[in-house]
């Protein structure tokens, strides 16, 4: 290649100059039939956010994130830190989730659910849209009168007060609306640490979504990345018809007139025609403005559209084949096993050890004893009227320590006990045993563990 030919390869990210400085992006507002579907999902999805930690079902919150007392609701369900098997397999769901949702639908999560994409897109860009206009209108231009000062003074605060609630409204999900109460109406001195904790956190979600912004996607966020390891020809996504566009230009035989309208709207400041590019995310505005453009022009539309490299190359656009029933199948599954496993759980979780150190107590002749440690966890949000039992073998006592067998809700029950076995019943050193745990003579939970013998 001679030195007077122009390079084409992207050594960065298309939101970098040549210095290594950040160019910063002024999107225009898209306007269309994907982006009135976005916001009504986007819209959805804040509600979730912020309803999810208030919402009961039967005394749990839907969602929530207790990290303090180390407890888990996940629809109503409430997980403890003991449950690591359960915690391991949403960990494995999660990842398959990921995996296969990647390779059929492509950056879908990106665009439509993620929450930076949605606050940046729907709520801080709509705010940045009223202060500064649309796109190239003048505006963002006039930045030294009285009036620009002013204007940019109240945006930066509407942004910092945004901000504010956004940090007020994920840190529901880790306290609970009814601490999140305590914390906002109790005195700053008494919660200092709490104070500025949350005013760092603001201060850090402010300085994303009014400088940081798209490079959230393109330099921090590894899922972009993942992509090029997951996407393949047949996976969905947002893809520009080459077969149909090119060759591009007003006076070419392509449908596409390169009016750059689909660059001017994109949120990351890429070219779509160039094809996969990490920076994309899927959020649709292209499809909506090379469609108006088509109509000016008298073409047809989606020439932008959802397909697939495979689709494009074949001219089959269809998005619903086998290989989509399939993937989607396995993600079914996995979600329903993770439901029925958190509607299986026992509501208590027990541990019956034999107390360490300890050996058989001779009681009489014929009657031996054991002392074991008992500790349950009550999983549920109601208290509870314990009454434990032994199940086998059927000649045998339990003797407790302490009276007292209420089991309250989200709280332990530890206590010492005392089980007597007649000789007869003892298969040698170690001896097999099983006990129940009662409520209302409803049977919660069974626990085998051994009995020491004499002989």
């Amino acid at each position: 290649m001679s030195n007077n030919e122009t390079s084409t390869f992207r050594d960065r990210p298309l939101n970098i100059d040549e210095s290594g400085d950040k160019k910063t992006i002024y999107a225009k507002k898209p306007k269309g039939k994907w982006y009135t579907r976005r916001t009504i999902f986007a819209w959805f999805t804040i509600l979730f956010l912020i309803f999810a930690p208030i919402i009961k079902i039967d005394g749990n919150p839907l969602m929530l994130f207790d990290i303090v007392d180390r407890k888990i609701f996940l629809f109503g369900q409430l997980i403890w830190a003991q449950d690591t098997y359960l915690l391991a397999l949403i960990m494995l769901i999660t990842v398959i989730f990921i995996v296969l949702f990647t390779v059929v639908y492509g950056r879908l999560w990106c665009g439509w659910a993620c929450p930076q994409t949605i606050f940046m897109e729907h709520i801080f860009r709509r705010i940045e849209y009223l202060f500064d206009g649309n796109y190239r209108n003048g505006k963002i231009k006039e930045t030294k009168s009285a009036k620009a000062i002013l204007r940019i003074i109240a945006k930066h605060i509407t942004f910092y007060i945004t901000a504010l609630i956004i940090t007020n409204l994920f840190l529901n999900w880790f306290v609970g609306p009814q601490r999140l109460i305590e914390i906002i109406t109790s005195p700053i001195s008494e919660n200092m640490m709490g104070f500025l904790f949350m005013m760092g956190i603001t201060t850090f979600y402010y300085w994303i979504y009014a400088y940081f912004r798209e490079q959230v996607c393109t330099m921090i966020c590894p899922y972009g990345r993942m992509q090029g390891v997951l996407l393949d020809s047949k996976s969905i996504a947002v893809t520009y018809d080459y077969k149909r566009g090119e060759p591009r230009g007003a006076k070419n035989s392509g449908d596409c007139i390169d009016c750059k309208q689909c660059i001017a709207v994109c949120p990351t400041g890429i070219d779509i025609k160039n094809g996969s590019q990490l920076e994309c995310i899927n959020c649709t505005a292209c499809i909506d403005e090379c469609n108006t453009v088509m109509r000016k022009i008298g073409k047809p539309e989606n020439l932008i559209r959802f397909d697939s490299v495979h689709g494009i190359e074949t001219g089959k656009r269809s998005i619903i084949n086998a290989r989509t029933y399939a993937y989607s199948a396995v993600l079914l599954v996995l979600l329903s096993v993770l439901a029925f496993t958190l509607t299986q759980r026992t509501p208590i979780d027990s541990t019956i050890l034999r107390v360490p150190g300890t050996i058989f107590q001779k009681v009489d002749t014929n009657i031996f004893s054991n002392i074991y440690n008992i500790k349950i966890i009550n999983k549920t949000q109601k208290d509870k009227e314990l009454d434990i039992k032994l199940l086998h073998p059927e000649k045998g006592e339990i003797q407790f320590a302490g009276k007292n067998n209420t089991l309250e809700k989200d709280g332990k029950f530890e206590n010492v006990i005392i089980i007597k076995l007649n000789k007869q019943v003892l298969t040698g050193k170690s001896t097999d045993i099983e006990i129940g745990i009662y409520e209302n003579n409803e049977l919660l939970e069974t626990y085998k563990t051994n009995f020491i013998g004499p002989y």
